[in-house]
């Protein structure tokens, strides 16, 4: 059952915490529910989660059109700028922002709608070249021009890990984990600016990168079971 699930995934994030000497409260489960109808969102709803992620806009709008008291939804897949009008306002947060164009499109909506619209950088941690997000070595400088964007809030960094490759050892997850916390630390330091989140982990290692700092954990299938989707940044 969904809700035995999500009991066993919060216990199991609980004793990370604890294990890492950190507030358990200070990290939150995104229930990713890509190819899920909307009963196993309501599901999961009633079993008392409020905190869904989604990757393609247009599944989202079926689902999250008329949202439940307190639900949040979060963007965790790459958003192409055709889609940021509808997209701008209607996620709570946007976790895949990987160039300055996108950035600036952003800008554009969130300006024309008068609000701030919350984002995550995207970094390609791992510099693999199948994977969207920003180089680390690019990763300061990005971060300064979207701050230089008003109605963009820039609230952390977001990677995708090697957790599906076949060489993905327990080790190099972590280490990427590891580096990511370190970037964040290093350009909140050379920017003098909060950056409080860190979007990692998914079903297969939230446990490692709750160990090593995220605040937001991406699980799908150990909520909602197998899917068929090709979509990586979906845990």
């Amino acid at each position: 059952m969904i809700s035995d699930a999500l009991e066993s995934i919060r216990r199991r994030m609980h004793a990370a915490a604890v294990r890492a000497g950190r507030d358990p409260t200070s990290v939150r489960l995104i229930a990713v529910s890509k190819g899920v109808p909307r009963a196993g969102v309501l599901e999961a709803y009633a079993a008392g989660h409020r905190l869904f992620g989604e990757n393609y806009l247009r599944e989202a709008k079926g689902k999250f059109n008329e949202r439940l008291p307190a639900m949040e939804l979060h963007l965790i897949g790459s958003l192409q700028r055709n889609k940021v009008q509808d997209s701008v306002g209607f996620f709570d947060l946007i976790h895949s922002v990987d160039r300055l164009s996108l950035a600036q499109s952003i800008q554009k909506y969130a300006e024309r709608s008068a609000i701030r619209q919350p984002v995550l950088m995207q970094v390609n941690i791992s510099s693999e070249e199948s994977k969207s997000g920003i180089e680390p070595s690019a990763a300061l400088e990005f971060a300064r021009e979207i701050r230089n964007l008003p109605a963009v809030e820039l609230r952390g960094l977001m990677c995708i890990g090697t957790w599906h490759a076949p060489d993905a050892s327990a080790a190099r997850r972590r280490a990427e984990f590891v580096a990511m916390r370190t970037l964040r630390d290093e350009i909140a330091q050379r920017l003098s600016c909060a950056l409080p989140e860190l979007s990692m982990g998914m079903s297969d290692d939230f446990e490692e990168a709750v160990e090593e700092g995220a605040t937001y954990v991406r699980v799908g299938t150990a909520i909602f079971g197998p899917r068929s989707y090709g979509d990586s940044s979906a845990g």
